[in-house]
């Protein structure tokens, strides 16, 4: 297992991305500290986990707030006594472009997608330093990389992700924490379902055209990449942004 003895947070772990997360690491040795809003979802997740044989929490957290961020890093310390490894995946999104979106989408959207994760790393890397160091995984968008029409805070948030992962890798990598950052695009995921509903618009029709290999991707294909960066088989990977698309930004 390569996550053995390791204690992971992982936050938007009640479904998606996240939720594949908390599960494959759980499974590959971790306990597992799921951060989420949704707390039905995050319960889920941790019964999901626990069905599987494994250790695993849920702590409610709204990543926008300090207190709640800096709670989520205490209460993971207090649980298992340390902490190895973060996954950063809590996000939304939001449509506009920089005329028609209001001024609190565009708060909101950045609030969620990049303040989040500095505050989820503000209150987590101390503890990851007195545990010996550790990595992070911060999750971007290929809209953070390449834009897409009408979601301009979105995609803001998401360019500021990957630059951000660059500036932490580093920071702290004289403290034995690597810093990577999730690209993923075209995912199967229940926000990806909703925004293509909102479009009438099946997933499975719009997927067929998309990236090179005509197809989206599964939560499970992109958790198998944090996964790697979270393991000690990333030890010479920092500041990098992983491309998980399918070929999208290769066009």
């Amino acid at each position: 297992m390569r996550l053995r003895d390791k204690v992971a947070i992982i936050t938007g772990g009640a479904s998606g991305i996240g939720r594949a997360c908390a599960i494959l690491f759980a499974r590959e040795g971790a306990k597992v500290v799921v951060g989420d809003i949704d707390a039905g979802g995050g319960q889920e997740t941790v019964r999901l986990i626990g069905d599987g044989g494994h250790a695993a929490r849920f702590v409610a957290t709204d990543v926008t707030v300090a207190r709640d961020a800096e709670r989520l890093a205490q209460e993971t310390l207090d649980a298992f006594g340390a902490v190895h490894a973060a996954v950063f995946t809590a996000g939304i999104i939001r449509y506009g472009t920089v005329v028609d979106t209001p001024e609190d989408v565009w708060d909101r959207v950045i609030d969620v997608n990049l303040k989040g994760i500095f505050l989820c790393a503000k209150y987590v890397i101390p503890g990851m330093v007195a545990s010996g160091g550790g990595a992070i995984v911060n999750t971007s968008s290929a809209a953070g990389l390449v834009g897409a029409a009408n979601q301009c805070a979105y995609d803001a948030a998401k360019a500021g992700v990957v630059n951000l992962s660059r500036q932490m890798a580093l920071d702290y990598a004289s403290a034995k924490i690597r810093v990577n950052c999730l690209v993923p695009g075209g995912i199967d995921t229940p926000m990806s379902r909703a925004f293509i509903a909102e479009r009438h618009a099946r997933l499975e029709d719009v997927a067929r055209n998309w990236g090179a290999m005509k197809r989206f991707g599964t939560a499970e294909e992109v958790a198998q990449v944090a996964l790697f960066l979270a393991s000690d088989e990333a030890s010479f990977i920092t500041g990098a942004p992983i491309v998980v698309d399918g070929g999208f930004t290769a066009h």
